[in-house]
């Protein structure tokens, strides 16, 4: 399998490309809503992956990942409030 990289040529995340290729994600976002079921999909993914790389990390590579893992969380969320923020703001000013 070819490798698919993670940071584009001038080293911005590029994951949303991967993202729209899964077609689970894709389903879930058609109807604008993400419901209860989808969401326990997702996790249950996210569980199957991590139990599918972790076990296969030396002590080294696991603490790499891990930190990656967490900054990706906080990136999401802090991407995420950002945009909500924005979102409010551009609303409340609207002419």
């Amino acid at each position: 399998m070819a490798r698919t990289e993670w940071l584009s040529d001038d080293e911005l995340p590029q994951l949303d490309a991967h993202l729209a290729q899964l077609e689970r994600f894709t389903e879930a976002l058609a109807d604008g809503v993400i419901d209860s079921g989808e969401l326990a999909g997702q996790e249950a993914a996210l569980v199957a992956a991590m139990k599918a790389v972790e076990g296969k990390l030396d002590d080294e590579q696991h603490a790499l990942v891990t930190t990656l893992l967490v900054e990706l969380t906080a990136y999401n969320v802090m991407s995420t409030l950002h945009g909500l923020t924005a979102e409010r703001l551009s609303e409340k000013f609207a002419s």
